[in-house]
C-alpha cells in the first residue's frame, strides 16, 4: 500500500492503538510493522486468528504477555555453546514461566472450538473452503500454536532453584558453593571477632576516629585518625576526603582477610560452574526456545488485534475478491463512539462508481474515510467497527485524495496540488484498486471543475475501477443518474442536533 493513503486515512493511529494492546517489546515491534496484505487467503487467515483470539478473550479473559524478554541473543550464544550469565538465564526462565502459563490458557474445553464470530460468514454464504472444513472439537486456528509450546519445566525449575536474582546465586545451587560460603562465614566471623576486640580495647579509643568496622577494596579496615597512622600496626588502604582519617587493615586480620579473598575467588569459580551447568542443560533446547520466543511474539500480536477489536466493539468482516463492499452501520473508529453517526455504504455489485452528495459537515468525508480505513484495517487482519456481515473487497492499492493539499514549499495552490495527486492516481490505478476522491475538481471555476471531474470519473469508470467521490457539483449528480454503473448516495444534515 502507498504511504500517502496510509497517512491520509490515519491508518497510523489505528496501529498506535494496536501497539498499545501488545504486552511484549517484540509483540509491539510486530504491531508497528503491520501493513495491509493483498492475498485473500492470507487476509482470511489473519481475520480467523483475530476472531479466534477474541472468542478466547470473551470465554477465558485477557491473556498477558508483559514481562516477556527478548532472548534471541542468548539463544545464539547457546548455539555456539557459550556460558550464559545469571541475568540471561533469568530472562529465559521468565520466558519459560510465561510459556507454561500461556500454554495452560490455551487448553480448550471440549466444545470450545465453535467460534461465534463465524455468524457473519454463515449469514452471507461466503465462507471460504478452510472454514468449511470440520475442525476437531475443542480446536481453533490457534490451538496448535498453544499445544506446541515447550515450557521445559525441569530446566526452568533448576534455574529458579539456583538463581535468586541477577546478583545473587542460591547457597544450595551446588555442594561446592555451599561449602565455600560456609567457610566464608566462618572467616568473616573470625575477622569481626578480632576487629571488635581491637575496637573495644582502651588503647584504640584515642586512635580510632569512630568505633566502627568498614570495608575498603574488599578488605576489613578500621578508621584511624591521621596523627596516629604511623603508630597503628597495619596496611593503609584509603584516606578520607578531608585527610583526617586513614582506613587501615590491622596486621592481626591480614591473614584472615587474605583467606577471605581466596574464598571469594573460589566462590566466583563455583558460581561460574553453576552457570555453566545451567547453560549445559539448555544447549540441546535452542530450537524449543526459539519456537517459544517466536510463538509468544506471534500470539501477542494476534491477541493485541483481538484486544483492539474488543475495545472498539468491532466485528469480523467477510472478504471477497470481486470488488464488492457492503458496510452495515459502519462507525469511524477514530471518532468518539458516543458521538459517531453510523453509515451504510455499498459499492461493487450494481455499480462500481459511487458519488456522495450532501451539505457541509454532513458526513461525506467521514464516510469516504470510513470505507478507506476499513479496507486497510480489514486487509491487516483487524476487525472493523461495523455490524456483523459487513463485506469488504481485497484491493492491491487504495488511493485517496482527501484534505487540503496546498504546498507552500512547492508553490502549489490547493487545486494544483490535488491535480498533481490525481494525475499520479490515474497513472497507477487499475481494476484491483480502490480510489477515493474528496470534492473532486473543487478549488477552481465550478463549470471547469465539474467538467474535469466528470472526465476523470468517466476514465476510471470505463476501466472498471472502484471509485467513491464526494461532490457539491450538480453536474456530477446528473452524471450519476444518467450513467449505467454509477450511483448517487447522500448524507443528510440533522438540523436538530447539528
Amino acid at each position: 500500500m502507498n504511504e500517502r493513503a496510509l497517512k491520509v486515512l490515519e491508518y497510523n493511529k489505528i496501529i498506535d492503538s494496536l501497539t498499545d494492546c501488545a504486552g511484549s517489546a517484540l509483540g509491539k515491534e510486530k504491531c508497528r510493522a503491520l501493513t495491509p496484505l493483498t492475498k485473500l487467503d492470507d487476509i482470511r487467515e489473519m481475520q480467523r486468528e483475530t476472531a479466534d483470539a477474541l472468542s478466547r478473550i470473551y470465554r477465558k479473559g485477557s491473556l498477558s504477555f508483559s514481562g516477556i524478554h527478548d532472548v534471541r541473543a542468548s539463544i545464539r550464544r547457546l548455539e555456539i555453546s557459550s556460558c550464559l550469565g545469571a541475568g540471561e538465564l533469568m530472562h529465559i526462565s521468565s520466558l519459560l514461566t510465561a510459556v507454561r502459563q500461556i500454554r495452560r490458557y490455551g487448553v480448550l474445553d471440549p466444545g470450545d472450538g465453535v467460534n461465534g464470530s463465524r455468524s457473519a460468514e454463515r449469514e452471507t454464504g461466503q465462507q471460504d473452503e478452510m472454514n468449511q472444513q470440520p475442525r476437531p472439537q475443542g480446536s481453533d486456528s490457534l490451538a496448535e500454536r498453544f499445544e506446541l509450546l515447550e515450557p521445559l519445566e525441569i530446566v526452568n525449575a533448576e534455574i529458579q532453584r539456583c538463581i535468586i536474582s541477577e546478583e545473587e546465586i542460591a547457597d544450595d545451587a551446588s555442594p561446592g558453593l555451599k561449602s565455600v560460603r560456609r567457610q566464608m562465614k566462618v572467616a568473616n566471623d573470625k575477622i569481626r571477632e578480632q576487629l571488635n576486640s581491637i575496637v573495644n580495647s582502651k588503647d584504640s579509643q584515642i586512635v580510632l576516629q569512630d568505633n566502627l568496622i568498614t570495608m575498603r577494596d574488599g578488605r576489613y579496615c578500621l578508621p584511624v585518625k591521621s596523627e596516629y597512622k604511623n603508630k597503628f600496626d597495619g596496611m593503609i588502604h584509603d584516606q578520607s576526603a578531608s585527610g583526617s582519617t586513614f582506613f587501615i587493615e590491622p596486621m592481626a586480620v591480614v591473614k584472615l582477610n587474605n583467606e577471605l579473598r581466596e574464598l571469594a575467588i573460589k566462590e566466583q569459580d563455583e558460581i561460574e560452574k553453576v552457570l555453566q551447568s545451567l547453560s549445559n542443560m539448555l544447549y540441546g533446547h535452542t530450537k524449543e526456545l526459539q519456537y517459544d520466543q517466536d510463538t509468544l511474539t506471534e500470539l501477542d500480536f494476534i491477541f493485541a488485534r483481538a484486544q483492539l477489536a474488543k475495545q472498539m466493539k468491532a466485528s469480523e468482516p467477510v472478504f471477497n475478491d470481486n470488488g464488492y463492499i457492503n458496510i452495515k452501520k459502519g462507525r469511524h473508529p477514530l471518532i468518539d463512539a458516543r458521538k459517531v453517526v453510523p453509515t451504510d455504504i455499498w459499492i461493487g455489485n450494481d455499480f462500481t462508481l459511487l458519488i456522495i452528495t450532501g451539505p457541509n459537515t454532513g458526513g461525506k468525508t467521514v464516510s469516504l474515510k470510513t470505507v478507506g480505513l476499513f479496507t486497510l484495517m480489514g486487509q491487516s487482519g483487524l476487525h472493523i467497527t461495523a455490524f456483523e456481515g459487513s463485506q469488504l473487497a481485497v484491493f492491491n492499492e487504495v488511493f485517496a485524495d482527501i484534505g487540503d493539499e496546498q504546498s507552500i514549499e512547492q508553490s502549489l495552490s490547493t487545486f494544483s496540488s490535488h491535480m498533481t495527486n490525481t494525475v499520479s492516481i490515474l497513472k497507477q490505478a487499475d481494476e484491483h484498486s480502490l480510489v477515493l476522491f474528496d470534492e473532486l475538481g473543487a478549488g477552481t471555476d465550478p463549470i471547469e471543475g465539474a467538467a474535469l471531474a466528470m472526465a476523470i470519473l468517466t476514465y476510471l469508470h470505463n476501466r472498471d475501477i472502484r471509485v467513491i467521490a464526494t461532490t457539491h457539483y450538480s453536474e456530477l449528480k446528473l452524471f450519476a443518474l444518467s450513467t449505467p454503473g454509477v450511483s448517487n448516495a447522500s448524507c443528510e444534515f440533522e438540523v436538530e442536533t447539528l
